[in-house]
């Protein structure tokens, strides 16, 4: 089975969230003797494509509208990554550093969709399967499905996987034209809520819609940013997927980027030294709990909740908690914890941007992991810090209410319902009385770190999903 993964990210090659160490592992973790797997993202202007070898394995100019763009396909070299990785080079649109955020995204990712086609058309052979991610390739299932051009393309089976379906890829019927011809009397396929929704056009025309966990897919049927009514239809068609994590990267004992390695064995001396050494990077006292947030910074992962609550803990635990926040995203939240970290020095500490090896070391230091998310289709934090040894603390909303049980009934973390400052406080005030029984603690952390998040428990669903849709499409 020859498998396609298509998407705007791949750990390590670009990554802005959860969505790049998805599709950075699973495939890995797909990679047998019985499947070929191939990954296709943009190549984007970075560190990445800047220190590894890539060579040039096709090169055409793909139409968008009257716009004609030249572009390569590049193989990086070494197959490192354990599946072969392929970058779209389209220089005119995405060299540059960034993923995201630039006012010509929607030419960008519709280009790469187009340039992807293409070369999929010309190589000869036609893999079984193109998995798509998010609403970045939204519009593959649709080109294959109506696009004159890609008519030898219409067997191939396609799965959509929909990491987060608040971003749907919306865009105005004046673009229409970038589209590759169709037949107008499918123009309807394309639209929801009066225009092009790239993620809507690949959950009607794919063969199977995937979420990133059993939750999420629950909550999507009546939380999905104008969707709702969709899911509910392609019910029959979808199905929820836990994710899981990469146990070659995520593991406390190998790990390279932390500064002590330990294993479940020694992990109460090596999270000791870890938490000693990220104290001191931070100025903050290491005798006392160290309670951490690693993410994105805005509305959905209930970062504006963050200085409050943080401000009212410290204040009601009579400045007995360290606080330490690592993030990017809304900068009205970025300058209020900013400000923060003075008002509270010694105590709460922020460090603004995005650093892996911090990252890591951060898991590997703390005590608990916060994520009072408002949205979290499936969350990988929460994992990592289990991986690590830390507890986490949740809310119970997608994955996490997946991953993580209350302490309280034998579980592995500290669980709440409310994305909401009381709701938060609470949790840390029941942490620190935890905190009190280190027994205890240990107990807990011994079990996340046993819970097994591992890929392998999860490749075989895809397997079996894929298989399933290819026999369906071969019945008809």
């Amino acid at each position: 089975m020859e498998i396609f993964h298509i998407g705007a990210e791949c750990y390590p090659a670009a990554k802005v969230g959860g969505l790049a160490d998805v599709v950075g592992a699973l495939p890995k973790y797909q990679s047998n003797t019985e499947t070929q797997v191939r990954v296709v993202i943009p190549c984007y202007d970075n560190t990445f494509r800047k220190e590894n070898n890539f060579v040039c394995v096709h090169w055409s100019t793909l139409q968008l509208g009257k716009f004609n763009f030249p572009f390569s396909v590049l193989k990086e070299t070494s197959d490192k990554l354990g599946f072969e990785l392929y970058v779209i080079e389209i220089p005119e649109l995405f060299d540059r550093p960034n993923i995201y955020s630039y006012k010509d995204d929607i030419e960008r990712f519709l280009s790469f969709q187009i340039a992807t086609l293409d070369w999929i058309i010309g190589r000869g052979s036609v893999p079984d399967i193109i998995h798509c991610h998010d609403h970045h390739t939204g519009l593959i299932p649709f080109m294959i499905t109506y696009s004159y051009k890609y008519e030898k393309l219409r067997n191939i089976a396609t799965v959509i996987t929909i990491h987060n379906a608040l971003y749907q890829g919306q865009f105005g019927f004046d673009k229409l034209h970038y589209l590759p011809e169709f037949d107008l009397v499918h123009v309807n396929v394309l639209e929801w809520g009066n225009c092009i929704n790239s993620l809507a056009a690949g959950i009607k025309c794919a063969d199977a819609v995937t979420t990133v966990s059993p939750s999420y897919l629950n909550e999507i049927n009546y939380s999905a940013n104008g969707l709702e009514s969709l899911f509910q239809k392609v019910r029959y068609k979808s199905k929820g997927i836990l994710n899981g994590i990469d146990d070659d990267i995520w593991d406390p004992e190998i790990d390279p980027m932390l500064d002590v390695n330990y294993n479940i064995e020694t992990q109460e001396k090596g999270k000791r030294e870890n938490k000693e050494q990220l104290c001191a990077r931070f100025n903050l006292d290491p005798t006392k709990p160290l309670f951490s947030f690693i993410g994105r910074l805005f509305d959905e992962k209930g970062a504006d909740l963050l200085s409050q609550a943080s401000v009212l803990a410290l204040s009601e635990n009579s400045e007995a908690i360290n606080i330490l926040v690592l993030g990017s995203g809304n900068i009205e939240i970025e300058n209020q914890l900013t400000e923060l970290s003075q008002d509270y020095r010694g105590f709460f500490n922020v460090f603004i941007g995005y650093d892996e090896v911090l990252a890591h070391k951060t898991y590997a230091g703390s005590d608990f992991l916060l994520m009072p998310s408002r949205v979290e289709p499936c969350g990988l934090n929460q994992m990592y810090s289990m991986r690590y040894g830390t507890i986490p603390m949740v809310r119970r909303t997608g994955g996490l209410k997946d991953t993580v049980a209350d302490f309280e009934d034998d579980g592995n973390g500290i669980c709440f319902d409310q994305a909401s400052v009381e709701n938060i406080c609470d949790a840390i005030k029941r942490a620190l009385k935890l905190y009190e029984d280190q027994s205890s603690i240990n107990k807990i952390r011994i079990k996340g770190m046993n819970t097994d998040h591992s890929w392998q428990r999860v490749c075989q669903e895809y397997i079996e999903l894929y298989n399933l849709i290819i026999t369906k499409r071969n019945e008809n």
